[in-house]
């Protein structure tokens, strides 16, 4: 069986990026099935930002569009296997209700399945500046066993336009996620 991994886009600007993970995760030879999940006002945010809807997403292969209000799916169980989690972006209301244990959508709740289950989460943070609670929430996800990686696009690579950040910012999640990938643009010192 290949892996299995949950992708969440909430409502902080930066969908390019969740939706350049998406695509090299159902592009993974090694990668079964990708559940999709998108919050309100990240379904808003991906059209105002790549004229992309939900449904465009969900015909990408291996990919399943959950809806975040269904608390009984599979992956808000810690019985259902699956081999990680990454929300890009997170918006800092997300954040907030991880960082507190609220699980009021699927979103906060298959991010909490993953830290009581000790499975990878990582939340790439879409927020700026950050306040006190921020940081505070950081912590205190981070504490829990979740990466806090907050978008912040390198360079090096000498990016010839922004499908190159939004590319080489995914490699980095998916790397944090376990998903062995090849790609051109890491680091070579």
């Amino acid at each position: 069986m290949g892996l299995r991994f949950t992708l969440a886009i909430t409502g902080a600007s930066g969908s390019a990026f969740g939706v350049a993970a998406l695509r090299r995760m159902s592009a993974s030879p090694l990668v079964d099935q990708v559940a999709l999940l998108l919050s309100p006002t990240g379904k808003r945010c991906l059209l105002d930002e790549t004229g992309l809807t939900p449904k465009d997403l969900a015909a990408l292969p291996k990919v399943s569009l959950r809806d975040e209000r269904d608390l009984g799916a599979d992956i808000s169980s810690g019985s259902h296997r699956h081999d990680g989690m990454a929300i890009l972006p997170c918006s800092a209301g997300a954040l907030g209700r991880i960082a507190s244990g609220v699980s009021e959508t699927l979103v906060s709740r298959a991010a909490d399945v993953c830290l009581k289950e000790r499975r990878p989460l990582v939340l790439c943070l879409r927020e700026t500046p950050l306040n006190r609670i921020h940081l505070e929430n950081m912590l205190r996800v981070h504490d829990a066993g979740a990466v806090v990686m907050p978008i912040m696009p390198g360079f090096y690579s000498g990016p010839k336009g922004l499908d190159d950040l939004f590319d080489t910012f995914a490699t980095r999640v998916l790397d944090q996620l376990g998903l062995p990938e090849a790609d051109s643009r890491r680091w070579k010192g």
